[in-house]
């Protein structure tokens, strides 16, 4: 091949890219997406974390819902009420009250408590362990697995590992929901930010089962259904459930559990 037919297909290389770059900026001008001032606007004030804790893809896609009106002006979890107040600034409305949601894990169970039916080895992954003996070492089929699963979908740092089990932060939780996702045991549910007190524990067993593998476990004796005066909380599947709206945080339950479930 001579210097001559190396320069020709260089310049039939080079016509090509050319011609393919001029396509695709044509193609990018036609088919962009005109934002409007509001929308902009939008966009500068939510936090860019692009969590999706809102219902959509990210902050790009909320921006857009808001200066809609397809979404509220408080849609942002992340951003909270501040944020909330400075888009209705921009959309010229009033803000709405939001009830500010934090996640708690529903499990007690560290290591201190409960038992264990071998030592695990391996992967620490808590999905990973849907494929071993028994769904993992921990003798109640239900507990917090500990291996972080939820630690590394917060993107918030507002989990941590104590003793085995998964423990939320309150103060750094901005109720993403991305640890809701993460736990392969549904162990993760939002509860009001206000809620003084809260079920630590998910086991469906019966209350036999439950106190061979952990102490402070539910065991479904009904104790505080019986004793709440507000009827807040009721009794699903041998598993007390609080019902938050109805709590008036008397503490009842609290003091009448036998095993220390109710925290």
């Amino acid at each position: 091949m001579n210097i001559t037919e190396i320069l020709i297909a260089t310049g039939m290389i080079a016509g090509v890219g050319l011609l393919i770059g001029l396509f695709l900026g044509i193609a990018a001008m036609k088919f962009e997406v005109e934002k409007n001032d509001v929308e902009e606007k939008i966009l500068g004030i939510l936090p860019g974390y692009n969590c999706g804790a809102c219902g959509y893809a990210g902050c790009s896609s909320c921006a857009a819902a808001i200066a809609s009106k397809e979404a509220k002006v408080n849609a942002c979890t992340v951003g909270g009420k501040q944020v909330g107040d400075e888009i209705a600034k921009v959309m010229g409305v009033d803000a709405v009250a939001k009830v500010l949601m934090t996640a708690y894990v529903k499990c007690n169970g560290n290591s201190k408590v409960t038992s264990v039916d071998y030592e695990y080895h391996g992967i620490e992954d808590c999905k990973m362990l849907t494929y071993v003996p028994n769904g993992g070492a921990k003798s109640c089929n239900y507990g917090c697995l500990g291996y972080g699963n939820c630690v590394r979908a917060c993107p918030f740092n507002a989990i941590n590992i104590k003793n085995g089990i998964a423990v939320v932060d309150k103060l750094k939780c901005k109720a993403c929901e991305k640890c809701v996702a993460a736990c392969p045991k549904n162990l993760i549910e939002m509860i009001p930010y206000q809620s003084q007190y809260i079920v630590t524990c998910a086991s469906l067993d019966k209350g036999a089962t439950v106190t061979k593998v952990c102490s402070v476990g539910c065991i479904g004796c009904g104790i505080c259904v019986k004793n709440c005066p507000q009827k807040a909380i009721t009794m699903e599947n041998n598993l007390a459930y609080i019902h938050q709206n109805k709590c008036n945080a008397c503490g009842i339950c609290v003091e009448k559990c036998p095993k220390n479930t109710i925290l």
